[in-house]
C-alpha cells in the first residue's frame, strides 16, 4: 500500500483532517470557469490564519461512503501538496501539507487530475496535528496564478493594517434633519461594528444638486467625508454586509417626512455602493 493511502486511511478512520461538520459541503475547489470576486477575496482571508502557495504532489479519491455532507458531483480528495510560499499566516508551516478538499467531477464523472498544479490554499491550521491543515470554506482552495496572487496580496495586508475599516454588523441609528432652505437635508447613519469601533455616514441633499456622502471610520461625523471606492475594503465592509433597506427601529427621525427621507437616503447610499457578488454559492 503507498503511503499516501495509508495515511488516507488514518486520516479518515482517525477524523484527524477531516472537514468539522458544519463545513464538510464547503472546502470545495473554485470551478475554475468563475474566477473568484473581490468579496470571494475577503471572505476567505478574513476567516483564514494562513494563506499559502503549493504544488500538489499526491492526490487520492476518499470514497464516498467516508466523505460524510459530500455534495452531488463532487469527489472528495485527500492532498499532498509542497508549501512554495507562506503570503500570511501565524502558525507555523511545514515543508509539506496535507488537506482534504472537495472538487466537482469533470464530465465523464472523474475527479480531476490536481497533481503538479500551483493551488493558493486559504486555511487553518489543525491543532494538535502538524502539518495538517483544514480548508477555511468553498473555494478555498483555487488555481494560482501571478494575477491571483497579485490581488490577493493587498487584501491581506490590508486585513492587518492599524487602520483597517471595522467588521460592520448593521445600522444602529438614523437621523435625518431638514437644513434652512428648502429641499435642504441632512441625514447621519450610524453603524454598529463588531467591537463598536466608530463608523458613520452623512448623506446631504442641497437644492438643484445631486445628493453628497461619504463614510467616515473615526469618532467625528465628517461632512467631507468621501464614499468608498468600489473593490476596496471599505466598500466591503458596507456593501457585502448592510441590510438592503434600513430597519424601522433604527430610524429615530420623529415625524414622517424626516423618516422617510432617512430612508430614502440610506437606499441612495446603497444605490452608489452597487451589489456585493460572489461566486462561492
Amino acid at each position: 500500500m503507498s503511503n499516501i493511502m495509508k495515511a488516507l486511511g488514518t486520516a479518515v478512520v482517525a477524523g484527524t483532517i477531516a472537514l468539522a461538520p458544519a463545513a464538510t459541503a464547503l472546502a470545495q475547489a473554485e470551478p475554475m470557469a468563475r474566477e473568484s470576486t473581490y468579496a470571494d477575496l475577503v471572505d476567505l482571508s478574513d476567516a483564514s490564519n494562513m494563506v499559502l502557495q503549493v504544488k500538489i504532489r499526491k492526490q487520492a479519491e476518499v470514497k464516498a461512503e467516508r466523505a460524510p455532507g459530500l455534495s452531488p458531483g463532487m469527489a472528495r480528495l485527500y492532498v499532498e501538496a509542497d508549501t512554495l510560499a507562506l503570503l500570511t499566516g501565524n502558525s507555523p508551516v511545514r515543508e509539506t501539507v496535507k488537506y482534504l478538499v472537495d472538487v466537482p467531477l469533470d464530465a465523464k464523472g472523474r475527479a480531476p487530475k490536481l497533481k503538479k498544479q500551483d493551488m493558493l490554499l486559504f486555511a487553518k491550521a489543525v491543532p494538535g496535528r502538524a502539518g495538517e491543515i483544514q480548508l477555511v470554506g468553498q473555494g478555498a482552495q483555487i488555481r494560482w496564478t501571478p494575477e491571483l496572487e497579485a490581488r490577493v496580496r493587498p487584501i491581506l495586508s490590508g486585513l492587518v493594517a492599524p487602520d483597517a475599516p471595522p467588521v460592520v454588523t448593521g445600522v444602529q441609528d438614523a437621523l435625518s434633519v431638514k437644513g434652512n432652505l428648502v429641499g435642504e437635508s441632512e441625514t447621519q447613519l450610524f453603524l454598529s461594528t463588531r467591537r463598536d469601533a466608530p463608523v458613520s455616514v452623512t448623506v446631504i441633499r442641497r437644492p438643484g444638486q445631486q445628493p453628497t456622502w461619504g463614510v467616515s471610520f473615526s469618532e467625528i461625523v465628517d461632512q467631507s467625508a468621501v464614499p468608498p471606492r468600489p473593490d476596496t475594503l471599505e466598500w466591503y465592509r458596507l456593501a457585502c454586509f448592510l441590510p438592503q433597506e434600513l430597519p424601522g427601529e433604527a430610524n429615530l427621525s420623529r415625524d414622517a417626512a424626516a423618516r422617510a427621507q432617512a430612508a430614502e437616503d440610506y437606499q441612495y447610499m446603497m444605490s452608489q455602493l452597487g451589489p456585493c457578488p460572489r461566486n462561492r454559492l
